[in-house]
């Protein structure tokens, strides 16, 4: 455990000193779903309708963005071939770089997704549910992204070959994510899509670690 804790601590020290890369996530973000009225106009009833959607989409391609450097420091500079090394198992050592991960890029996503809901006059009664279709999907879609970070490490032109490994996988969770709000404004229950959001994290905590260590070991080897 104090391995794990240091490796989290470590990432969040390294990323909170550099500042960039959360930063750009975050802005990203905002500019990405700020755009869509000046695509499609300004009118409130059209916007209200597709806003779920467009914060979903760009919350995804904004958590895509920094996910080809989740190992690739490391990678580059021989520290990740230690820390397999290490007592701390692969497994672990892949969790706790997408917990450090997600709460540098998920976490500020969902804090600013407010903001842009308004923006996007989403229904006020929609937003808990999207807060929460965000809490369970943004952690899975960290989960997905590090197999494809783990398999493209050292690849020439890694970050399009993870987008095109990793992005037909998150599509249930954008489905559901959707649903879950457009149920919430509907008046119709969002429990069941939440419900199946949580499942699909337990599924990815369950497998993906397990898949991205398997795939670290091979590229140390």
């Amino acid at each position: 455990m104090r391995a794990f804790t240091a490796i989290l601590a470590r990432d969040l020290r390294l990323a909170l000193r550099q500042g960039g890369d959360a930063a750009a996530v975050v802005l990203f973000f905002v500019l990405a779903a700020s755009l869509f009225p000046f695509g499609v106009g300004p009118e409130p009833n059209l916007l209200a309708r597709i806003a779920s959607g467009v914060i979903w989409v760009t919350a995804l391609l904004s958590v895509m963005l920094g996910l080809d450097r989740l190992f690739l420091a490391d990678h580059e500079d021989g520290s990740l071939e230690a820390m397999l090394a290490s007592p701390l198992s692969a497994v672990a050592l892949v969790v706790a770089k997408c917990l450090a991960q997600w709460l540098l890029c998920g976490l500020p996503l969902i804090l600013a997704a407010p903001v842009l809901a308004l923006f996007l006059q989403l229904p006020v009664e929609g937003l808990p549910i999207l807060l929460a279709a965000l809490a369970l999907g943004t952690p899975t879609l960290v989960l997905m992204g590090a197999i494809g970070a783990a398999l493209v490490l050292g690849a020439r032109r890694g970050g399009i070959l993870l987008a095109l490994l990793v992005l037909p996988l998150t599509v249930p969770v954008l489905i559901f994510g959707v649903a879950a709000v457009d149920a919430a404004i509907a008046g119709l229950p969002a429990r069941p899509h939440l419900l199946v959001l949580g499942a699909l994290l337990l599924a990815t905590l369950a497998a993906a670690p397990f898949a991205a260590a398997a795939a670290l070991r091979q590229s140390v080897e």
